[in-house]
């Protein structure tokens, strides 16, 4: 890992063991050893009131608990056998030497977090579903942590860039104007959103980055808006940065931990004790500022 010139921050944080000292709680698992005396794999009989979790490419299953899992099962170039569990469901991969009824009796014995982790990447599922955005006039979406309501004003241009940030004076939410007429289709509306969300994006994170950078005694060549799908952002060694736009979504102080966390791969390309001490020099709250990245829905599209 330490050779490659390219790291990323994971939309949705894989699960680690027991975390180095100043390193955050979720970091990615190295992998699991095999146990010396595995257990077998429970049977597949009995599936009244399961609970069911299905990976689109499982290729085996297991019975834990009260609930059957099908899961993606690979084999690589690696020692142990490692768990992921992802947005899909869980994946699994062994070394080539092992045998199958020892991959079962792994998930066994890995039985509590993987159905922790099920459960947990369940429930964000369902967050995420209700807060799916029904793109019409009135409709509120969150910017910088804040609401913001959409309104429709056919009447305006806005100055060409079609749309236009209303501060309230009664302590209401702002007030995004999109020069669209009333009919407007959601497609058209969403767009126009987007649009704006873009160029606000794209104005926070050079602002953000211009602060760290000297701070960190570091140097950021290009920036880049992402659209990745697990991604929120990346950084290589020629100090190109890449940052979601979707980001300005969350609070400004979320904003700075995922900008500092780039920019700190420009001197640590890891993510050893050194580098969580990097990031901890300009953003001492990180934990719990990494923790809101990973736990806050982020409204559907």
């Amino acid at each position: 890992m330490r050779a490659l010139l390219q790291f990323t921050l994971d939309l949705f944080d894989p699960p680690a063991p027991a975390p180095a000292p100043k390193r955050p709680a979720g970091g990615a698992p190295a992998g699991d050893a095999l146990p010396q005396h595995p257990a077998p794999a429970a049977p597949l009989a009995d599936t009244r009131s399961r609970v069911s979790f299905m990976h689109p490419r499982a290729s085996r299953e297991v019975v834990l608990g009260h609930a059957r899992i099908a899961y993606e099962f690979t084999r690589g170039k690696r020692r142990t056998i490692g768990f992921v569990v992802g947005a899909e469901g869980l994946s699994v991969r062994a070394p080539r030497w092992v045998a199958l009824r020892d991959v079962d009796a792994a998930v066994v014995e890995k039985s509590s977090w993987i159905l922790r982790k099920l459960a947990e990447t369940q429930q964000r599922h369902e967050r995420l579903e209700a807060t799916r955005i029904d793109w019409k006039d009135g409709v509120s979406f969150p910017f910088l942590g804040q609401q913001v309501t959409v309104r429709l004003d056919p009447h305006h241009a806005f100055d060409g860039v079609g749309a236009v940030l209303d501060a309230t004076a009664d302590d209401g939410p702002p007030t995004l104007r999109l020069a669209l007429a009333n009919n407007a289709t959601s497609t058209q509306i969403r767009d126009a959103a987007q649009a704006w969300l873009m160029r606000q994006a794209r104005r926070i994170f050079i602002e953000r980055l211009e602060h760290f950078a000297p701070r960190l005694g570091v140097r950021w060549k290009k920036l880049s808006l992402s659209n990745a799908a697990t991604r929120w952002g990346s950084a290589s060694a020629d100090g190109s940065i890449r940052l979601h736009w979707r980001l300005v979504h969350f609070r400004m102080s979320v904003v700075d931990y995922v900008v500092a966390h780039e920019l700190s791969h420009l001197r640590v390309m890891d993510h050893s004790a050194r580098f969580w001490e990097t990031v901890e020099s300009v953003v001492p709250d990180y934990e719990l500022l990494r923790r809101q990245l990973k736990d806050e829905a982020v409204p559907r599209w």
